[in-house]
């Protein structure tokens, strides 16, 4: 079966009826499916042209004694579904009985409409014409900038749902389209630059192709006066893209699948005390209108909704699943993913200052000129899988960025930002500029001073 012949209430009574015809009387289902086209080049010629349709389902079945097996298939044909409903049927047998989930109570309730129009796919050919356009123009801002090494243009059309044996039944189509350009550029006696943009829409035609080769332009060139930065404690501002990306590699915080599994900084208790400066607020949003690709539901069916996470610094819920948000005596917040053991994570965050609608998109005020000192200017984060110790809350990472002094920004060389995620939430001493929508969440400039700034030897 193929994505374009995928229907929830067909899915629905085949599966009924394997059901009944084995005598499992409850069992869900979670199922998504792709076709993706998607070209990288090389100085002109194409390196990658590549199409791919995917399928993954996931269905589980509990048995008497309220335990879940699971199984996961690629075939959506009866005699498929038929395996995988008596393959988990069979596993429920050897299912934990200290971790036992069962349906959200939400998955049936209303969902909130989106707006997201399906675009048709462009012919893969056009696709590379377009790329190998962008790739020309990006080589020719700067005769510095030899190469493009990481490049590719994507779209993708996908669907996904949710079914149960309660008479839950969600289902999304949807289209995505991304470009990504990451130029390298060179001078003679000095040491390679790099930098890049991304951009997403609905489709491949509404792609802001010239804003990415402006943006990845822009920062390139910005590297290429550098100088070696002094190892010391600075006041850093931080990108949106970089801050967002901070927040996401310490997400546990805010994890209730985290916390009971006890690998989170916070626990059942940090519910209503200040983690963060007062100034700050934080929500999770996967239904943001900047979010291309958001989903209406999780993967058990609940709905996706605005979560409060921070407010003036204060920690005011988790993210749950609906066996966590059972553990914690609430509600399911729509952050679940499926399996035995269902995973929990981050959607969209939303970051501003209190006291305002964060993500918004308005200025946020932090005026630069009360600031005395160097400033070091923080444009994205590497290494984050290996440099975050999240359980631990430190972090040790190399980093792009710039220092700001006297009115004069210069590149850094190379320089690691180290510290604890804790206080670099406590010492946020406010925000800058208009609140920036990246693929990761919308967020302005994010100042933070006090941190630990190591130049190389």
């Amino acid at each position: 079966m193929s994505i374009s012949q995928l229907d929830a209430e067909a899915l629905r009574q085949s599966l009924e009826q394997l059901a009944g015809r084995h005598a499992i009387h409850q069992w869900d289902l979670g199922a998504s499916c792709s076709d993706d086209t998607s070209v990288q080049v090389d100085r002109g010629e194409a390196k990658q042209m590549k199409a791919a349709q995917r399928s993954a389902i996931t269905v589980r079945a509990w048995n008497g004694d309220g335990l879940v097996g699971i199984t996961s298939t690629s075939d959506l044909s009866a005699e498929g579904l038929e395996r995988a409903l008596v393959g988990a049927s069979e596993a429920s047998a050897f299912g934990n009985p200290d971790d036992t989930p069962a349906f959200s109570p939400l998955a049936t309730a209303a969902l909130q409409p989106l707006d997201q129009p399906l675009h048709e796919p462009v012919n893969i050919l056009q696709l590379l014409d377009t790329l190998k356009d962008a790739e020309r123009q990006l080589l020719g801002r700067h005769a510095a900038i030899e190469t493009v090494p990481y490049n590719g243009l994507a779209q993708r059309r996908s669907q996904r749902l949710y079914l149960n044996s309660a008479g839950a039944s969600r289902q999304q189509a949807m289209t995505t389209a991304s470009l990504y350009l990451y130029a390298r550029a060179e001078e003679r006696g000095r040491k390679p630059r790099s930098a890049g943009a991304v951009r997403l829409a609905y489709g491949a035609g509404d792609l802001d192709i010239a804003g990415c080769i402006d943006e990845a332009a822009e920062r390139t060139i910005s590297h290429l006066d550098y100088a070696p930065i002094t190892t010391g404690r600075y006041t850093c501002v931080f990108s949106p893209e970089a801050f967002l990306d901070l927040i996401g590699a310490f997400s546990s915080l805010f994890n209730a699948r985290a916390v009971l599994d006890g690998v989170s900084l916070s626990s059942r208790e940090s519910l209503g005390q200040q983690l963060a400066a007062p100034c700050l607020n934080l929500h999770d949003n996967g239904l943001h209108p900047g979010n291309i690709g958001a989903a209406s539901f999780d993967g058990e069916g609940t709905p996706t909704r605005r979560l409060t996470l921070l407010e003036g610094g204060v920690l005011r819920q988790f993210l749950h699943s609906e066996a966590t948000a059972r553990a914690f005596g609430v509600a399911p917040t729509g952050h679940a993913g499926m399996g035995a053991k269902v995973s929990v994570g981050p959607d969209y965050f939303e970051v501003g200052p209190a006291g305002t609608a964060a993500g918004s998109g308005g200025a946020v005020g932090l005026d630069q000129t009360l600031h005395q000192g160097p400033l070091v200017l923080i444009d994205s984060l590497s290494a984050l899988h290996a440099g975050v110790k999240a359980s631990q809350g430190s972090f040790s990472l190399p980093f792009d960025g710039w220092l700001m002094h006297n009115g004069q920004r210069v590149s850094i060389e190379a320089a690691t930002v180290a510290g604890d995620i804790r206080t670099v939430l406590s010492q946020l001493i406010g925000f800058e500029g208009e609140a920036k929508v990246t693929p990761d969440g919308v967020c302005p400039q994010v100042w933070v001073e006090g941190l630990s700034i190591t130049g190389e030897a």
